[in-house]
């Protein structure tokens, strides 16, 4: 397959990475993942203690270059999880930051240190374009390890072909050139931050600008400083609004750097409506949506050069075949907006396997497509709308299938609202009652139970009202900000 940094030679002054004060070119940067690459090239795969910095984006490259697949590795994981992942991916060695301090399970494997300071006198001190052959496209680019919520975490098998095409179809979908500086704070570990958010922009030949830690002010400061897109998860666009509302200096400021952008980006979570509408309201922008997951990479979006419809991920991108299903498995052909079904997906975009787990692997497909476990609804234009997990967001109650994703989006609509999470608990009766978990916004006293299910009741439908309303002082949430909902338990 054609290489998978088609642009990492064209400009070597061009600016690469900027990270705070440091900024790398992409002649830089092709140096010194050239010469890292020249080292690791022998390893099966390497382990990347993928910490929001310049170094897990040098030592990602590299291994790319070399054709080693990369299992990234948060900084943040627990010694159990660590254990089985460095125990299930057996890396032959780990990329590091000089002097990180590495855990144990980790620290036991040959480490080979990011160098950044190499070949300071010019543009980088590795090999020229075309000294590395690129593998074949079916050849691992990463394991990427899921979140463990039913079992052991899973090693996902991406191939460079999947990574290739999902960045070309984003590319198709939002207009996204090299002339794009994307904005982004997310973490590197996972397919948002790392494969979309740093592998995007350097397969487009255009500029990352991370911002490590994430802030309004810095948003602001990177949008005024030529920044023409933004990545972010739905906690990160709802301070964003939180902000505009305040209004003031900062959040003048805010609404004008917004406006100057070419692209919102949300992803990882649903975005509430409340916060769409409010960052719309002052700065003109529509915030884009899109969807996918580890397994799949991405799957649908909302087109930039398309109309932008809140609460819903778009349409499918131009390579991805998806289908909605029953509970049967039949496909669901009615796209009314309110029948649900199972997303199901196929197309170059999928993973080879999950590592080791040929069982888990066949268990995931259904006749040649991936079952997500995602629910969703379909309108006349192909717009789909997720409303939950299977698992845990699909509520059978009194005969009806509801998707809690609505009825979330609905409680947040009323300003005494700050977070809400929609739960199914068993009931004799109904078979599973509808249970709201809500967050009262800051300082205030909650509103009444009743006035928030009456708010359902009216706005969705008598069948989607909550039956019982819990309140609490924050939602469980993991490093991605979306909702444990498993940890949401009365008593």
């Amino acid at each position: 397959m054609p290489t998978l940094f088609p642009h990492l030679h064209d400009a070597p002054a061009k600016p690469a990475l900027r990270f705070g004060d440091r900024v790398i070119g992409y002649g830089r940067l092709a140096g010194l993942a050239g010469a890292l690459a020249l080292r690791i090239g022998d390893a099966g795969r390497v382990a990347v203690w993928a910490t929001s910095s310049p170094y897990t984006c040098v030592g990602v490259l590299a291994a790319l270059l070399a054709g080693v697949p990369v299992v990234p590795v948060n900084p943040r994981i627990g010694t159990r999880e660590l254990a089985h992942i460095v125990s299930d991916s057996t890396p032959d060695l780990v990329l590091a930051a000089p002097g990180d301090d590495l855990p144990d399970a980790l620290a036991a494997l040959p480490r080979v240190d990011v160098d950044l300071e190499a070949g300071d006198s010019g543009d980088g001190a590795g090999p020229p374009a075309g000294a590395f052959p690129e593998p074949a496209g079916n050849s691992p680019a990463f394991v990427v390890y899921t979140s463990g919520t039913t079992g052991p975490p899973k090693g996902v098998v991406l191939p460079r072909s999947a990574v290739a095409g999902t960045l070309d179809d984003l590319a198709d979908a939002w207009q996204w050139t090299g002339d794009d500086v994307l904005v982004h704070a997310l973490p590197l570990f996972h397919v948002h931050g790392l494969i979309l958010g740093v592998l995007g922009p350097l397969r487009h030949g255009g500029t990352l600008r991370h911002l490590g830690r994430f802030s309004p002010e810095g948003v602001a400061g990177a949008l005024e400083e030529g920044g023409t897109m933004v990545f972010g998860v739905p906690t990160m666009y709802h301070r964003l609004a939180e902000v505009l509302d305040a209004g003031g200096p900062d959040g003048d400021r805010l609404a004008a750097a917004l406006r100057g952008a070419r692209l919102l980006v949300s992803g990882s979570a649903a975005l509430p409506l409340h916060d769409h509408e409010r960052i719309t309201a002052a700065t003109g922008q529509r915030v884009v949506e899109r969807y996918g997951m580890t397994e799949t990479l991405m799957i649908t979006s909302v087109r930039a050069d398309g109309e932008r419809r809140p609460g819903t991920v778009g349409v499918p991108l131009r390579s991805v075949d998806v289908r909605l299903v029953d509970e049967d498995g039949s496909r669901i052909e009615e796209s009314d907006g309110e029948t649900v079904g199972e997303v199901q997906v196929r197309g170059p975009n999928l993973f080879i396997e999950y590592l080791g787990r040929p069982d888990a692997t066949a268990d995931a497909f259904a006749g040649g497509w991936f079952r997500t476990g995602d629910m969703a609804t379909r309108d006349a234009d192909g717009f789909y709308r997720i409303v939950g997990r299977r698992a845990t967001d699909l509520i059978k109650s009194g005969g009806y299938r509801i998707g809690a994703g609505e009825i979330e989006n609905c409680l947040l609509g009323h300003p005494e609202v700050a977070e809400a999470a929609v739960v199914g608990e068993p009931d004799p009766d109904l078979g599973e009652r509808i249970v709201a978990w809500v967050v009262p916004a800051g300082g205030q006293e909650p509103p009444a139970a009743e006035e928030l299910a009456d708010l359902v009741a009216r706005q969705l439908a008598p069948h989607k009202r909550p039956r019982v309303v819990r309140f609490t002082d924050a939602l469980p949430r993991n490093d991605m900000g979306k909702v444990v909902k498993r940890a949401l338990t009365h008593g």
